[in-house]
């Protein structure tokens, strides 16, 4: 009989640290091994070959590489990435380019991600209770087998531990690799009630081929960005020595003392701390405060990044991460995180970055702060192919839309329709006069950005000051005030936070499905799901009523916090509209990239696609395929606009 599927986990060596080089790199490099290969054949008893000694059989490596066959592994595209470049190097009758199609390819951290369970294979277990768990002696036998060693005089001063080292151990490092695959067939019997659907999958296979073209990194520009701070640096620090006498003045115990001794008296000196003492210290104190500021920037740590995970073809590749936040859905950005690069507000871009490429410090220097330029620089690392260019094209005011159009707030869902500004349009709303960008009444503009970013999601006096209120010179006594008003001038958004909340409740509480603008909410086997209009659900796992931290009812439920640990978290209305505004607001984005699949998409960031295209190709072409309503939404008003460049930016 033919095999339908294969459920692999592997065991590998490699002396690079896999946490910084990605996987990508990780196998393509000289020293990557594969040690031991697990696998059950459709979904009978789990076979360890150990590749130190033995080869995979002929129907394995044929299975491999066949479409028809579907291949489960938890973290997919870990094993996907190592047995492509281990089958070019070692089977290339198999694979001599390239990587494993991932449209054969399945997920079960991509599962569990679907149903609100944890990322690990451990915390899966441990939350579904498998009789079987992983085995905890793993990470040291990982380090012992899989990592490079320190030589000593004990070990012979190897660098390598091998299998005849410690022969038992080797024994349960296999037990390991076999106990894994049986953990993961056991999650997939657990959870086959709530199979993912096959459009979740399709986006998976894309994002999959997203992260396997990769994007090109400047390594010229990277390298003179690294050798430009690291001098920048040093010449900062030999400054602050003199100007303080201080022998280290990073040590912010020493710079504290120094300040004292200088009349400033500071418990911080993060940024905020720093903002506020160069308003009343003297003028040397400020340069040393300001200097000290500069050595602190850690722009560079993206640029190490790049280096530390671009491949041998000079370009990055594995840094999105599906479904990364399991609460939406939405991609997480790994390795470089495009989700969080520092913008770029040089009017000379091109100029400064031909400068800084340079590596010439006295040369920058002149004309610019080297630490913030290099910090605006970040993006521009990332460049098309040769010949190429890139067309960054995004949605206008995304989640606005969506929230807009799902509670039925029509004055907003026509600003939108109208291209307006909704921050003055929401200003206009709420103040009652007219409100122009450049115009009349203009300075009533931040007061509505401030107020549309703060309190779209139940936000109130709190929200404000966190996006920066009083910083912007709102007073305290205007915040209440500006938050009533918000809601005042958004009724049907205020009454479908409650809408929700009620609909959740009664989902838990009376164990009845029920359902608020196309949006059905049902608890079934311990776990309330939200089912989008898209058809994918959100995953709340063992929610109950319960207690916030005032003291009201909230719903609460499982899943993993603030501090990575799987805990019960509180939620109530207006959160649960923040998780599903911003699930359809990822949902849009995955039908714009199904749209815009006949394009070399490189990256995409929350509602932003990065294309690399030729010269000859129109923006007008793409922007208007991601303005294309999908058909579960198909009244909603979507714009998005786009620029082209010759190396990332924001325009």
């Amino acid at each position: 009989m033919p095999i339908k599927e294969l459920s692999i986990d592997i065991e590998t060596y490699c002396e690079i640290d896999l946490r910084k080089s990605g996987v990508y790199r990780y196998a393509e490099d000289d020293s990557f091994e594969l040690l031991l290969f697990a696998v059950s054949v459709d979904n009978g008893p789990v076979t360890v070959y150990d590749l130190t000694k033995e080869k995979l059989p002929q129907d394995i490596l044929e299975n491999l590489v066949d479409d028809s066959v579907i291949k489960w592994a938890f973290n997919a595209s870990f094993e996907r990435i190592c047995l492509s470049n281990w089958l070019k190097k070692h089977h290339p009758e198999f694979l001599s380019d390239g990587f494993l199609s991932p449209v054969s390819w399945r997920c079960s951290m991509i599962w569990s991600a679907y149903l609100g369970l944890p990322l690990s294979l451990e915390g899966v277990g441990t939350v579904l209770k498998l009789k079987d768990q992983k085995m905890r002696e793993g990470a040291d036998l990982i380090r012992y087998f899989c990592l490079p060693c320190k030589p000593t005089k004990v070990n012979g001063g190897r660098i390598r531990n091998f299998p005849h080292h410690a022969p038992n151990k080797w024994s349960t490092f296999i037990d390991y690799n076999r106990r894994d695959v049986e953990v993961e067939l056991a999650i997939k019997e657990r959870v086959k009630n709530f199979p993912v659907p096959s459009f979740v999958w399709n986006e998976y296979h894309q994002d999959q081929i997203i992260n396997d073209r990769g994007i090109g990194i400047d390594l010229d520009f990277v390298k003179a960005a690294i050798n430009l701070d690291a001098n920048s640096k040093a010449k900062i620090q030999e400054e602050l020595k003199a100007l303080t006498g201080l022998e280290n003045p990073n040590s912010v115990l020493q710079m504290i003392g120094w300040l004292r001794e200088h009349g400033v008296t500071t418990d911080s000196l993060d940024k905020k701390a720093v903002k506020g003492l160069l308003k009343t210290v003297d003028e040397t104190t400020a340069q040393v405060l300001k200097l000290r500021q500069q050595a602190a920037k850690s722009s560079v740590s993206k640029y190490q990044a790049m280096m530390n995970c671009v491949c041998k073809d000079g370009r990055a590749r594995g840094m999105f991460q599906f479904y990364g936040a399991n609460r939406t859905g939405r991609w997480a950005g790994r390795l470089v995180q495009l989700q969080n690069l520092p913008q770029n507000h040089l009017p000379d871009l091109e100029e400064a970055r031909e400068l800084f490429g340079t590596g010439d410090l006295e040369a920058t220097e002149l004309i610019y702060d080297t630490q913030d330029t290099l910090s605006q620089l970040i993006r521009t690392a990332f460049v098309p192919s040769k010949g190429k260019k890139f067309i960054v094209c995004d949605f206008s005011a995304i989640e606005a839309r969506v929230l807009s159009h799902l509670a039925g707030e029509r004055w907003r869902s026509k600003v939108f329709e109208q291209g307006k500004d909704i921050y003055c349009m929401s200003a206009s709303q709420m103040f009652g006069v007219p409100v122009e960008k450049h115009g009349q009444n203009s300075e009533l503009r931040q007061k509505g950005k401030i107020a549309e970013l703060a309190c779209g999601y139940g936000g109130s006096v709190g929200a404000l000051k966190a996006m920066g209120a009083i910083d912007m010179g709102l007073s305290e006594d205007e915040l209440q005030p500006l938050v009533n008003s918000w809601r005042q001038a958004n009724p049907n958004i205020v009454l479908f936070w409650w809408d929700v909340d009620k609909a959740v409740k009664i989902a838990v509480e009376e164990l009845l499905p029920t359902s608020t603008q196309n949006i059905q909410f049902e608890v079934k086997s311990g776990i309330l799901f939200i089912t989008l209009p898209s058809g994918r659900q959100l995953a709340y796992v063992k929610p109950k009523i319960g207690e916030n931290q005032f003291g009201g009812e909230s719903v609460t439920y499982e899943g993993t916090g603030t501090a990575k640990r799987w805990e019960r978290l509180a939620s109530y209305g207006p959160k649960f509209v923040e998780n599903i505004v911003q699930a359809i607001s990822r949902d849009i984005l995955a039908y714009s990239l199904e749209q815009l699949k006949e394009f070399k998409i490189v990256g995409h960031v929350h509602d932003e696609v990065i294309i690399e295209c030729p010269m000859e190709q129109k923006l007008d072409k793409i922007a208007s395929l991601m303005g294309i309503a999908p058909d579960w939404m198909s009244d909603i008003n979507l714009r998005a606009d786009g620029y082209e460049c010759s190396f990332y930016q924001k325009d």
